[in-house]
């Protein structure tokens, strides 16, 4: 029998969509920040304190420094990513980015269907949006980045995200 080679560009596919992009920003080959860039680590680490003070969330903050600031990569300078700079400031989110703008997604279609009951089509993506919930929730309770005794439930979804 011929061995079956599977070519390296394979990737895995979305969870709930037939799509298997490959689109990313590409990171600079070279760690050290740019030679132009006269900002201390220190300062750049109190500019991330000062804006996850005012409520932005890490990657918010990473936008911020990008663009208005010049500063394209926060480890390059720092020697952290933003969210270890704001666990050691005792500044980070509660809920991990990502599983909030899953939980305010569905407690927006969740509030849709209160107004729209016969959408069906808004119903079933509830579902595959709570599902990914589930499975990014026991994730991160794998992981010890929520308490083993954490849980999603509808009813009170929406004081998570307010």
């Amino acid at each position: 029998s011929v061995p079956v080679l599977l070519s390296p560009s394979v990737n895995m596919g979305r969870m709930h969509t037939p799509g298997k992009g490959i689109a990313a920003s590409a990171l600079p080959y070279k760690r050290s920040p740019p030679a132009w860039l006269k900002v201390s680590a220190k300062e750049v680490e109190a500019q991330v304190a000062k804006f996850a003070k005012k409520g932005l969330s890490p990657s918010q903050i990473g936008v911020i420094l990008r663009d208005s600031h010049a500063i394209a990569q926060v480890k390059s300078v720092t020697g952290n990513k933003i969210l270890r700079l704001l666990k050691k400031a005792g500044l980070a989110p509660a809920l991990p980015e990502d599983l909030y703008h899953l939980i305010k997604k569905a407690v927006a279609v969740r509030k849709h269907l209160d107004k729209n009951r016969k959408d069906k089509d808004a119903k079933f993506r509830l579902i595959l949006i709570e599902s990914r919930v589930h499975r990014l929730a026991r994730y991160y309770k794998r992981t010890r980045q929520l308490p083993p005794n954490w849980k999603y439930e509808s009813s009170t979804a929406s004081t998570l995200v307010a």
